[in-house]
């Protein structure tokens, strides 16, 4: 295991290995992000008979996403006259750091993982929801009335889907009996968590998409009423901090449904054959074409209906199903 190696050499060392290993899965991560896009848009594309990206990198548009890139690093960067010049400057970093940080307790195999810590999906729920504080200070800096009420609406999407995520992760960690992601994933050797918890993958899986701020629930960037939400006012390697938030977690939310109830890297039974990491990245790559998918397909859904989805639907639903699995944790184990 990954920390069994690192406690054997010395601590500085140490140190330089774990820089060495966060620059190379940022790096993972930020090329996800960039061939992510490109996907996203050749994917959506196909399904509404488009051609998507094809006039950059060759045939396919490979270096079409890396021209937007440097786009935006080129871009002038404007701050707005009546703006909150500090707190403007500083939102796009508090909504991009918690998306890295989440992905240290992700195991992406059973021996690759950064932090094995006991309460892995508690810190990931704890740290992903410091993103809101960036894009509510981001929406209210920019003195903008489409900017503050676009962050308005996330913190309450936040709030009111956060409830049932978690909710419905709780009996995951019912059927587990713990809240570590290693954990989690060893107890799906033989049933994966989708087979025996299908209800909570279901409300897990909707209130990740509105946790991702993603068509259906994309109403805090609703370009069609509020311009561009909260980010509005941004330009340049700003803005481009806010998508790379999105997109990272993207990454992580894919990996954290991959570990709650696809079985991690646990392979089919008949295909034991095929490495534990192949399975993850298969896994993995399911989740992110299901969220392309629903981004082709969805129209975007009112603000008054997207509370009422998760106060008056998905709520209930989640306390039926820590119900039910608490009655089934007690008689048949």
């Amino acid at each position: 295991m990954m920390e069994q190696w690192l406690e054997s050499t010395p601590s500085w060392s140490n140190i330089a290995l774990f820089f060495g290993l966060g620059a190379l899965l940022l790096a993972v991560v930020l090329g996800f992000v960039t061939y992510g896009i490109l996907a996203e848009r050749k994917v959506m594309g196909f399904m509404q008979g488009r051609i998507g990206p094809n006039q950059v990198g060759g045939r396919f548009g490979l270096l079409q996403t890396v021209a937007d890139v440097l786009k935006l690093l080129l871009k002038e960067d404007t701050i707005p006259k009546a703006a909150d010049r500090p707190l403007y400057v500083l939102a796009p970093i508090i909504a991009f750091t918690p998306s890295f940080m989440v992905l240290a307790v992700l195991p992406f195999t059973d021996s690759f993982r950064f932090a094995d810590i006991g309460v892995g999906l508690l810190y990931y729920i704890a740290v992903s929801g410091l993103t809101t504080i960036g894009v509510v200070a981001g929406g209210w800096a920019s003195n903008n009335k489409y900017a503050l009420l676009g962050g308005m609406r996330a913190a309450a999407q936040m709030i009111s889907y956060e409830i049932p995520l978690v909710m419905s992760a709780l009996g995951v960690v019912l059927l587990a009996g713990s809240m570590n992601l290693v954990d989690i994933v060893k107890a799906q050797d033989d049933l994966w968590f989708i087979f025996a918890q299908p209800l909570a993958f279901l409300i897990f899986f909707v209130a990740a998409v509105a946790e991702l701020n993603r068509t259906p629930f994309d109403l805090p960037e609703a370009e069609s009423e509020l311009v561009a939400g909260f980010h509005v006012e941004y330009s340049g390697f700003r803005w481009a901090f806010f998508m790379l938030a999105e997109y990272v977690y993207m990454f992580a939310m894919a990996a954290l449904i991959t570990i709650l109830f696809l079985g991690g890297w646990h392979p089919v039974a008949f295909l034991g054959w095929i490495p534990g990491a192949v399975w993850f990245a298969l896994k993995f790559c399911a989740v992110v074409f299901v969220l392309i998918w629903f981004r082709a397909t969805f129209p975007r859904v009112r603000a008054d209906q997207l509370m009422e989805f998760a106060w008056k639907v998905l709520l209930p639903l989640s306390l039926v199903n820590i119900v039910l699995t608490a009655l089934i944790k007690s008689w048949f184990f």
